[in-house]
């Protein structure tokens, strides 16, 4: 066990120290790392920040013995390939940071600009003119291309081609490594004169490289789930590091032909499968999620494996053998869950899933099932989506499921308890993209595939229709500014679900702000009684349109007539399992079936 001073314990290293440590193979950078995005003029501002002795900010380093896949590579320089330690140091944050020195001090190439040379020169003549100086940095750290004058071709150049040639601009490598030479030359330059400025500028570049210590923040003896909030709080760039990456990086393995051993990338595996759906809304989904629909799978098919959970502590407990072992028959259990979704339920987008773990007991039941039952499925889903209590968010509640959608998979007699709803939650019900009601609500009205008032043969609903929108394009039926004119209801009434219906964002337009009298009218077509139906809408508007008259309670009215709809729906949806309604709005209202 580690105390709380070595558990996360600073430090600090010289510049030469450190990169000769990281070349040495005592650090790696994880390959979950992003891209380096390297620019001259960044590469410049960091070596004008040691210059002047300022803080650069904390390199993150995660002592643990567990190996991750490295990069082999760094700027172009290259590492030992297949390194083995009792303890790993990886580079968690400040990839930009030691790329820059790195690449700057001992050369190396930059991604999409091979031919450039990021060696980095210091000229000797620039003085730092006072303490705010914020330009000579500039002209002070130079690379080859802004010194190369191409033997006089490129005049920009000449002075400090002739300055390089006097042994006035250096290399900072070299500054490094044989400092005793370049202050001889510039001691003769200069005539023999100690306190030139040039033998000033030299010094202090050299009690740079002797004093200035980069800063470390050394994290042993902590387990992965804390690793990756540690990092998601300092990180400069705001980039949480995701258990996936971890994963990821744990179980790649590398493709040995010699020995007929096969690569194994998890990364590849997840993108070339959401190529396979790319059609679908849900090969959006994220990694995370998918991650854990793949631990469930895996505890499934390997009691043993140590999967408990899918918390980040069991995630990080995947391994390679066992997700190759079960991938195949997963990524089919996905497939199906979404075309499950997507075509059974026609909710065209995972944004309306009442609860997340719904992709993970779903996956479940499909997993090596040959003979799935849809009738139960369908009930399974819409039970839990609107049953009064929330049974399915926690991990207890989880594997409780899947033991439940596996009695029924495995033929083994099953019971769904009574279902019971609360009729004034319907009723009082407001959008909310997180709310596991308002996902229900808007996936019922999803599901009766809803048509388009203006165009009645167009289903509102598809594809190319979340394609154009991060959340469903809802509309009040009884627009929110009409109903604060007419005053026919209070606030609750008017941003309640039962006044919402999917519509085309050109439809929804047109209707703008208008009385529903007024522009039902325009849509009233032998047709419009069905299409009303789609949106689960009671006809009572249509019949208030043609009268052309709105009873004074006429929201209040039409929010009761479809919770009603909305109810019987349900009922026929759980049809064999017993119905219980309730009001907590009319406590005598008790209904069950």
């Amino acid at each position: 066990m580690f105390t709380s001073t070595e558990r996360i314990k600073p430090d600090a290293q010289s510049i030469a120290l450190y990169l000769e440590n990281l070349l040495s193979n005592k650090y790696q950078i994880p390959t979950f790392q992003r891209n380096v995005v390297w620019e001259k003029e960044n590469v410049k501002k960091l070596w004008d920040s040691i210059y002047k002795f300022y803080p650069l900010g904390s390199i993150l380093i995660w002592k643990t013995n567990t190996k991750l896949e490295s990069h082999r590579e760094i700027g172009g320089l290259k590492f030992a390939d297949n390194f083995h330690s009792n303890e790993y140091q990886y580079i968690l944050d400040g990839q930009q940071r030691t790329t820059s020195l790195l690449t700057s001090i001992h050369g190396g190439n930059i991604a999409n600009n091979e031919n450039f040379n990021p060696t980095l020169y210091i000229d000797l003549t620039i003085e730092l003119t006072d303490a705010t100086d914020d330009i000579s940095y500039a002209k002070r750290f130079l690379f080859w291309d802004e010194i190369d004058d191409r033997d006089g071709q490129l005049k920009a150049n000449t002075g400090r081609k002739k300055r390089y040639q006097d042994k006035l601009i250096v290399r900072v490598i070299d500054i490094i490594k044989d400092y005793g030479k370049i202050e001889n030359n510039i001691y003769v330059s200069v005539n023999g004169e100690y306190d030139h400025p040039y033998m000033q500028q030299l010094r202090r570049i050299r009690e740079v490289f002797a004093n200035y210590k980069i800063s470390f923040i050394e994290l042993r003896g902590i387990e992965v789930a804390e690793v990756c909030q540690i990092f998601e709080r300092i990180n400069q760039a705001g980039k949480p590091l995701d258990i996936f990456d971890i994963v990821v990086a744990k179980t790649f393995r590398s493709e040995n032909k010699t020995n007929n051993i096969s690569g194994f990338y998890l990364r590849e595996l997840f993108d070339k499968f959401k190529k396979t759906i790319s059609s679908s809304q849900y090969a959006s989904i994220d990694n995370w999620t998918l991650l854990q629909m793949l631990a469930v799978v895996v505890k499934l098919q390997f009691p043993n494996a140590g999967i408990q959970n899918i918390t980040d502590k069991y995630l990080n407990e995947l391994k390679t053998e066992h997700i190759e072992a079960v991938w195949p028959d997963f990524k089919i259990a996905v497939a199906k869950t979404f075309k499950f979704f997507d075509n059974c339920l026609h909710i065209k987008g995972p944004k309306l899933i009442p609860y997340r773990y719904l992709y993970l007991t779903i996956t479940a039941y499909f997993y090596r099932n040959d003979n799935p039952d849809y009738d139960f499925l369908n009930k399974y889903f819409w039970y839990y989506s609107f049953h009064n209590d929330d049974l399915l968010t926690n991990t207890t509640h989880l594997w409780e499921h899947i033991d439940f959608v596996n009695q029924q998979k495995s033929k083994i007699t099953y019971l769904f308890n009574q279902f019971k709803i609360d009729k004034n939650r319907i009723r009082k019900s407001f959008y909310s993209s997180r709310g596991r009601l308002s996902r229900a609500i808007l996936s019922l009205y999803a599901n009766h595939e809803p048509q388009d008032w203006a165009k009645p043969h167009n289903y509102v609903l598809s594809n190319v229709y979340y394609l154009f929108t991060d959340k469903p394009n809802l509309h009040h039926i009884f627009p929110v500014n009409f109903i604060k004119q007419s005053g026919i209801a209070n606030q609750i009434e008017s941003d309640s679900l039962m006044n919402i219906a999917y519509l085309t964002q050109i439809t929804n337009l047109e209707i703008s702000d208008k009385n529903p009298l007024d522009y039902l009218k325009k849509y009233d077509e032998p047709s419009l009684e069905t299409v009303l139906r789609s949106h689960l809408i009671p006809t009572i508007i249509l019949e208030w349109s043609r009268a052309d008259a709105l009873p004074e309670n006429a929201l209040s009215i039409f929010i009761e007539e479809r919770v009603n709809l909305l109810l019987e729906a349900l009922r026929l949806k759980l049809e064999g399992i017993e119905f219980n309604v309730f009001d907590m709005g009319n406590r005598t209202d008790n209904i069950s079936s």
